[in-house]
């Protein structure tokens, strides 16, 4: 006999495979893979136990949303850090915030961010933790189910933050140790991502450190010119503009992702697609920051993989994807016109392009047999919504909301339904999180 197996039955199945195929049918999962996609009989299901069914009618079955720039450690700060620019915002509110976070407090802000993800159908994100206690992170996504990649927050130029300022070597150490524990762990499902914060952040000698790793296959995660403060400063301190200096490092490539690229310097764009090097958009937390508007058109037309990310709780609020996915669309038009970046490519940004992003395409992203069981149930039925018009991807962006998601599949679990977590007590997360936010605002003295 096989293992649990996942039959969603009768749902419209919007593929995002190469033929963007979308049709009304089935799609059986078997353990964490799809097995068959189309018109299932009972014949194709015999041998498998433990079948579970979700009836898909009215509904439409995406892939699981993908989301290439996320914090859960910052989850418990949400509606803390208002109205500053990123480096007040960092300096007066959030490093002071990260600096008290203990090992509790971070389980509970990252079990929370874990839970609104779900319930908004977000299966796999690129996180970026703090300096301290990643593990933690680690923990709190294998037991929940989310797909992860993530790392250790690395600072130790003598210009950081005091309170969470490292050792080079020590931050070195750590972030080796954890890709060591986590890379690839859980059939795949956790990844480590080398994290060096931004280039103010960090030493030459750091950044040049992990870029050695990132040559020879480790993965890289940081911020790039997400503010037009922060690319001055870069210019001047380091004697170049901030992209091609994070090149220059060796932090640019395939398995690179740079959160942000709101203000790239003149042939940066280039150096991006010459290197292969992912974005990652977050168009809530730069209007919220005020840090403007990423280019994001051009990024598509010069072949640049670009992905979705909500950021932080504290500089957005929410960790939902469907609101990325409408700001995404909307932000271009004025300076592009209407069709800048059609819903189709958004709705392509929040799955298998976001997957290839993070250089999961063959994993995750679209609905495909062979490829992980991560998939999102959303009904299109609301007010909202209605009348439905031709197109599903203009849906999708423009009329679709997280309040819509029926149920969320990572990995072949259910782990949200109408309403209620699976792999989480709801009511249980939120008195912890509030708890744990009561200790850490003590522990910052804010």
């Amino acid at each position: 006999m096989r293992g649990m197996s996942l039959l969603v039955k009768n749902a419209l199945l919007v593929t995002m495979d190469a033929s963007r195929r979308v049709f009304r049918g089935d799609l059986l999962a078997e353990g964490e893979k799809i097995l068959r996609v189309g018109v299932i009989a009972g014949r194709d299901m015999v041998g498998l136990s433990k079948l579970s069914v979700l009836d898909g009618t009215g509904l439409w079955c995406l892939p699981g949303l993908v989301q290439t720039h996320v914090h859960l450690c910052q989850t418990l700060f949400r509606n803390q850090a208002e109205e500053l620019p990123l480096l007040d915002w960092l300096q007066q509110r959030i490093w002071p915030l990260e600096a008290a976070l203990d090992e509790d407090a971070l389980d509970a802000s990252a079990r929370l961010g874990i839970a609104e993800l779900f319930a908004s159908g977000t299966t796999c994100i690129l996180d970026m933790g703090t300096v301290r206690h990643t593990d933690v992170l680690f923990e709190a996504a294998k037991q929940t189910g989310l797909r992860f990649i993530g790392g250790k927050a690395m600072m130790d130029d003598p210009a950081s933050f005091p309170a969470l300022r490292e050792l080079s070597d020590d931050s070195l150490a750590e972030s080796d140790r954890l890709a060591s524990r986590w890379d690839g762990k859980e059939n795949g499902r956790l990844r480590y991502a080398y994290a060096p914060r931004f280039a103010l952040s960090c030493s030459d000698r750091l950044l040049r450190a992990v870029g050695e790793r990132v040559a020879g296959g480790g993965r890289l995660h940081t911020h790039a010119s997400e503010s037009a403060a922060e690319c001055e400063i870069v210019r001047t301190s380091r004697g170049m503009s901030n992209i091609r200096y994070l090149e220059r490092t060796g932090l640019c490539g395939a398995r690179s992702v740079l959160a942000h690229c709101v203000h790239p310097a003149e042939g940066e764009l280039g150096l991006l697609a010459e290197t292969d090097t992912a974005v990652a958009h977050c168009p809530s937390s730069n209007l919220k920051l005020g840090s403007g508007i990423a280019p994001v058109p051009d990024m598509i037309a010069r072949g640049i993989r670009v992905g979705l990310g909500a950021d932080g709780a504290p500089c957005n609020n929410w960790l939902d994807a469907f609101t990325e996915m409408r700001l995404a669309a909307l932000l271009p038009k004025p300076r592009s016109g209407p069709a800048a970046l059609p819903a189709a490519k958004i709705v392509e940004m929040a799955t298998i392009g976001g997957a290839a992003a993070l250089g999961l395409e063959h994993e995750t992203g679209s609905l495909e047999v062979g490829k992980q069981a991560d998939l999102v149930l959303v009904d299109p039925r609301g007010l909202h919504a209605t009348p439905g018009g031709d197109d599903i991807y203009t849906t999708v962006v423009h009329a679709l909301r997280a309040s819509d998601v029926r149920a969320t599949v990572a990995a072949g679990t259910l782990v949200y339904r109408d309403g209620e977590l699976k792999t989480m007590n709801a009511d249980a997360v939120r008195r912890r999180a509030e708890e744990q936010w009561g200790k850490v605002r003590k522990r910052a003295g804010l």
